[in-house]
């Protein structure tokens, strides 16, 4: 049971922090390559797979943004959104492998929603992202043991 929980923390830790709630899943996903309980190919699989649905999360949000646009609860100004839109128009679809970045890259994954990327190059180029974050990680912390 403790065992699947560590696997279930690490999605909901994943998978929130994707979103546009200010979460860490870095931090859970050290801690379980540090216990060295879990296989580390299963662990960047269960991370990946969290962040990337929580970014699927805000590409849905974002295909629906501009339906509520300009009512006065709308938590995104006018100005606001065209910068952004402005941003992905200029950088276009590659700007989503930046999508693993703190504070830029949740908002990026909103945009190409809004922006109506296809969701296959959405998940393609978030997932491509997002997994190097982690591999990435994972081999610096493998590397201080």
């Amino acid at each position: 049971m403790l065992f699947t929980s560590a696997y279930l923390g690490l999605f909901l830790s994943a998978f929130g922090a994707a979103t546009l709630l200010p979460l860490q899943s870095e931090a859970v996903l050290v801690a379980l390559l540090l216990g060295g309980a879990h296989a580390t190919w299963a662990l960047l699989a269960v991370a990946t797979l969290g962040n990337v649905l929580g970014s699927w999360v805000n590409w849905l949000l974002g295909r629906s943004l501009e339906h509520y646009r300009g009512r006065r609860w709308f938590p995104v100004s006018n100005a606001r959104l065209a910068q952004a839109q402005g941003w992905y128009a200029k950088y276009g679809r590659w700007s989503l492998l930046l999508s693993w970045m703190p504070l830029i890259g949740d908002p990026l994954t909103l945009v190409a929603g809004v922006m109506r990327e296809p969701l296959w190059r959405f998940l393609l180029l978030v997932s491509l992202a997002k997994s190097a974050r982690y591999a990435v990680l994972a081999v610096l912390t493998l590397a201080w043991l």
